[in-house]
């Protein structure tokens, strides 16, 4: 039974079309895996389907009685509450229903016989939806979702104004997946997870008997908790039955099969004109041109779609810089309190080091220490000479400027070209870079802010989750770009699969901290 329709919506941002006569179903069950380049619209269509957005065109119907989820990437939280209001909030039905069992309650107090039946039958139906629910173990429950995603060691009682951006998204995974809705849908759902809460979440979603629209760039993960791809490219929607990796494989296979039509078509076009320009002439044979020419003129012409830039990723390698770069004395990092014991270390020059961890403990705090943004509880840090320092922030509010615009207040000198040029080299194209900051794309966003690193000369690279809204071919170019960099280079990240090619040391910031992990 299709529990979601979604019939020829097309939508665009001015002269940008974003999807175009796009049809889409859900079935019962369904894990729904909806992939595409960075800017493709993914974000877009979920939009429209969960009604924050109107499509320009087309209908979309939900059947009656569902109840969906939704985790984006942009959710917020309601400050003065802690995590447990939080996460209890999501089953605030219930919470009503047993207020009305109580009141049902108190009307027992003064009423006929034939009110008690109605209302000890109406009781009944409420406690048996309380019981199948599970509601009296809700806080059993709250604890294993909250250990899962790795939010009992932040404390559930943490007021959640006082939380990271990360945390916050983990308290909202959490919550809706508490929820346990008909559909779940999830945008970048692994963004700020930990190695050990993915595969928490996987086995989650893997068991998971409704059905569920994930969009993710992670593609382990993608690969293992789908059973459908919906992919968009160039505002089409196509529909693909199985896994990541076989409907990859089906992509490409169909992709050859078109070129090979295309270039036998070609060929046969050729052959055709070259007919008709020979014999249209010639008395004798220009019957037989004209019968070539309305062959040619009904021939539906195929055609290749034009490919999608890539990004060509690069760093500027500033001069040399002292030996020892970063030095660290008896540092102690945090805000309020401690994060971690006294740290004592060095960052030598073309060091590249991953730094990984559950989230909490200080990672993007560290990184901030060390670059002399925020102050330290207590010890030294001593920069090395000569340091040029590239830095990429996790989380980066965004602005009404043209993306074009914000590159071009960091570097007033650029001409129009060279500005354009530089934003084109990391995949941009002129409507991405027309845009303001806000409606682009996460991945769009980031390639931008890139750009304004790429084109300063630098010797010390620091990059904060870097990875978390780029696309496979954005990851694997700037994986080679980190590769290539001849400087040093310092990353927070909670991909392996995207540092251990890069890293010539791991630091674990679990065996630094002052929490019990």
């Amino acid at each position: 039974m299709s529990i979601l329709n979604v019939s020829n919506v097309s939508h665009g941002f001015g002269s940008r079309v974003i999807l175009e006569d796009a049809s889409f179903r859900l079935l019962k069950g369904e894990h729904v895996g909806l992939v595409g380049a960075n800017g493709e619209g993914k974000s877009t269509f979920l939009n429209i389907i969960t009604g924050k957005l109107m499509p320009d065109e087309g209908d979309v119907s939900w059947c009656n009685h569902i109840t969906t989820g939704y985790l984006d990437q942009y959710s917020t939280l309601e400050k003065g509450k802690s995590i447990r209001d939080i996460l209890k909030s999501a089953f605030s039905a219930m919470f009503e229903l047993e207020k009305e069992t109580m009141e049902l309650y108190e009307k027992m107090a003064d009423c006929t016989p034939e009110e008690m039946d109605a209302i000890l039958e109406e009781v009944g139906e409420i406690q048996s939806i309380l019981e199948s629910s599970d509601f009296y173990n809700l806080d059993s429950k709250i604890e294993e979702y909250a250990a899962g995603l790795g939010l009992m060691e932040i404390g559930l009682d943490r007021d959640v104004s006082e939380l990271s951006g990360g945390q916050r998204a983990k308290i909202l995974l959490a919550k809706v997946l508490l929820e346990n809705p008909m559909i779940l849908i999830l945008d970048e759902p692994t963004n700020f997870l930990d190695e050990n809460h993915i595969v928490w979440l996987k086995n989650f979603l893997k068991n998971y008997e409704n059905a569920f629209i994930l969009v993710s760039h992670d593609i382990p993960f993608l690969n293992e908790v789908t059973n459908v791809i919906y992919h968009i490219e160039k505002a089409v929607l196509t529909r693909y039955t199985g896994d990541y990796y076989q409907f990859r494989d089906m992509y490409e296979l169909k992709k050859r099969q078109i070129e090979m039509a295309y270039k036998k078509q070609q060929k046969e076009i050729a052959n055709l004109e070259d007919f008709i320009a020979r014999n249209k002439a010639r008395v004798a044979t220009t019957n037989m041109a004209k019968d070539r020419q309305k062959k040619l003129d009904r021939m539906e012409i195929i055609e290749i779609a034009r490919e999608k830039p890539k990004p060509i990723f690069g760093f500027k390698t500033a001069r040399t810089p002292s030996r020892e770069i970063i030095e660290v004395k008896d540092l102690v990092i945090g805000y309020d309190e401690p994060l971690t014991r006294a740290l004592n270390f060095s960052i030598e020059r073309n060091q590249k080091i991953a730094i990984r961890g559950v989230n909490g403990l200080g990672k993007s705090t560290l990184l901030n220490t060390i670059l002399g943004k925020i102050q330290p509880i207590c010890g030294e840090v001593e920069h090395g000479q000569f340091l040029e320092i590239g830095y990429f922030k996790q989380e980066e509010k965004s602005s009404n400027t043209p993306a074009l615009n914000e590159f071009w207040d960091e570097f007033p000198s650029f001409t129009n070209a060279e500005a354009r040029a530089a934003l084109a080299r990391c995949g941009l194209t002129n409507d991405h870079i027309t845009s303001q900051m806000r409606v682009l794309s996460g991945g769009e966003n980031a390639k931008v802010r890139l750009a304004k690193i790429m084109n300063r000369e630098i010797n010390f690279l620091v990059l904060d989750e870097p990875t978390n809204h780029l696309d496979i071919d954005a990851k694997e170019e700037l994986k080679r770009a980190i590769k290539e960099f001849q400087g040093t280079v310092v990353m927070v990240s909670h991909e392996p699969d995207f540092y251990m090619d890069i890293a010539t040391e791991i630091w674990d910031v679990e065996n630094w901290t002052t929490k019990v992990v």
